[in-house]
């Protein structure tokens, strides 16, 4: 009879109760096995201790005497109850190929292991269609069941490892463990990035889909530059982007100054060299990533992924959500009571009212319930700044040459600039300075980097002039589009569905005088061919002129002039 007292609370030989803790525990399995057979050599193994020991791994008490009777019979099975030592199947180097080959398809897998079998055994096999080659299945004897197989591509292989297998090596990241830095303080360390926001916004007449370029501190999560552009970025935005964030004014409050260290990836426009020479200059660090490894820069990238979800999903033009299917007349009611897309000015107040949004209103998890801006001014830590002249001048890009200024103002990648401030000045030595980009001005400095004034592109297009030729460069790119499309459309052969295994079968009838008709037209239109040289022959010279082949060619050149008139 079993004491009601044991069962419901047994005890380890040494009197101490059991550790687990939670059902599942597989990793526990051997061990309780064993401290269940050394109760049984003692003579006090109770049926409490086998349910006990069930409740705790997550079994029946019918599985746990399984395993003491695997145990008893095989002592070499205690260390994984249930399958001895050889006789399980595992997944092998072969199998993760053909799994990489089938996009994580382990049905797929199985059914072309099966049907390689059979094949090696001579029966008839039924072909997989779009299987590996026969040689790079293995030959597996005996083929375990699709059960079996599927448990131990999931005991195998991690969630990470199949992920990878079915889309690709990016995507076992999502699985992946990553450490947590640890919080510093303010401009320690900046990250940076650009974002494209995935809405239409109305750009000086067309719908264009813009880009965010920010800085953000890592320790106080604060929004420190912005910089919005209609088109591509490139380094003029990092550069207007960083001078906002180094300024402390605007949007951005008291945030700001120069960091210690700047996080980037591995864009152009960030290596370049005018980016990487600002940096430089201020003494800031450039910690530049790895390439494919957004989680190395965490900060800006949820950054990224909040401005998505917060706020260009609530605004007019976004494009990431597919609307419903609907009928042609409803689709036309929709776009009418549609709103119209935000311009661009409109939007980059929408970006910078978010902004403030985030730096004054919004909690980030890790800042103990404080807005960006009240960890910011928590933070005792001094700041350096730089004067805004000084900082102008900095974010400019050097020429790299000496020039002359003449009487048609300096001149600059093949155009002149003029300035009021350069009468009486020609012939002076100058240095030229600018934005990237924006070439319709200049900075000009002497050779000993004084600033001595602006200049402006001589002889500028007028607006009229600006839209006339957008316009035409946009019907000439239209039309070009057009005629690749035909052409393309005119290529394309086209052929008839099979059900049968049948020889492929083409599809658009022409008649001979049509085909005939087409190449003749090619023909003509071939200038290469209607340019030989003896497709007309020339004619024959006159009897008086003094040819290479003549006698008189030997002697005095002779004047061609007819007989009559010598």
């Amino acid at each position: 009879m079993i004491n009601p007292s044991e069962a419901a609370a047994p005890a380890w030989p040494d009197g101490s109760l059991p550790v687990l803790e939670g059902p599942g525990l597989a990793a526990l399995r051997g061990p309780a096995v064993s401290q269940l057979l050394r109760l049984r050599g003692q003579g006090r193994l109770s049926r409490g201790h086998v349910r006990l020991a069930g409740e705790c791994l997550g079994v029946s008490e019918r599985t746990v005497w399984r395993w003491l009777a695997q145990a008893a019979a095989d002592p070499g099975a205690t260390a994984h109850p249930g399958a001895r030592s050889g006789d399980r199947f595992e997944i092998t180097a072969e199998v993760r190929v053909l799994l990489a080959y089938w996009r994580g398809n382990a049905s797929a897998v199985h059914r072309q292991l099966m049907a390689r079998a059979r094949a090696a055994a001579g029966e008839p096999a039924v072909a997989v269609p779009g299987g590996a080659p026969t040689e790079a299945v293995p030959v597996l004897d005996p083929v375990p069941s699709l059960s079996t197989f599927l448990r131990a591509v999931r005991r195998d292989l991690t969630a990470g490892e199949r992920a990878a297998l079915a889309i690709g090596p990016e995507a076992a990241r999502a699985h992946d463990v990553f450490g947590k830095r640890p919080r510093l303080w303010r401009n320690h360390t900046w990250e940076a990035d650009h974002v494209q926001a995935p809405l239409l916004v109305d750009a000086d007449g067309d719908l264009v889909r813009p880009w965010v370029t920010w800085f953000i501190d890592v320790a106080t999560r604060t929004i420190t530059g912005t910089a919005v552009t209609p088109g591509q970025p490139s380094r003029a935005s990092i550069l207007a982007a960083l001078r906002a964030a180094i300024l402390r004014s605007g949007p951005y409050g008291s945030a700001g100054g120069i960091p210690e260290a700047v996080r980037i990836d591995r864009g152009k426009d960030f290596l370049s060299r005018t980016v990487l020479g600002v940096f430089g200059t201020l003494g800031a660090e450039v910690d530049d990533l790895p390439a494919y490894s957004p989680h190395l820069k965490g900060t800006v990238e949820n950054l990224n992924r909040s401005a998505d979800r917060m706020l260009f999903a609530a605004l007019p033009g976004y494009t990431v959500t597919p609307s419903p299917r609907r009928a042609k007349k409803e689709q036309e009611l929709a776009d009418c009571d549609a709103a119209p897309p935000l311009t661009f000015t409109e939007f980059t107040a929408e970006v910078l009212a978010w902004t403030t949004w985030w730096n004054t209103e919004h909690r980030p998890d890790g800042l103990t319930g404080q807005t960006p801006i009240e960890a910011w001014q928590a933070d005792p830590t001094p700041l350096s700044d730089i004067p805004e002249a000084a900082l102008w001048a900095l974010m400019l890009e050097d020429d790299g040459r000496t020039r002359k200024l003449t009487s048609h103002g300096v001149r600059w990648r093949g155009r002149d600039y003029v300035g009021a401030w350069m009468a009486g000045q020609a012939g002076r030595s100058v240095r030229i300075r600018y934005m990237p980009h924006h070439d319709h001005e200049i900075e000009v400095f002497d050779p000993a980097g004084r600033h001595l004034g602006s200049a402006h592109l001589a002889d500028a297009a007028t607006p009229e002039q600006l839209d006339a030729l957008r316009r035409t460069r946009t019907a000439r790119a239209r039309r070009l589009r057009e005629e690749a499309k035909k052409a393309q459309a005119m290529r394309r052969q086209r052929f008839a569905p099979a059900t049968t295994p049948t020889a492929p079968q083409r599809l658009g009838a022409v008649t001979a005088a049509e085909a005939n008709h087409e190449l003749e037209a090619a023909a003509h239109s071939d200038m290469a061919t209607l340019a030989l040289p003896d497709l007309i022959p020339p004619a024959p010279p006159p009897e008086d002129w003094n040819t290479p082949t003549s006698p008189r060619s030997a002697g005095v050149r002779r004047s061609r002039v007819p007989k009559e008139t010598r």
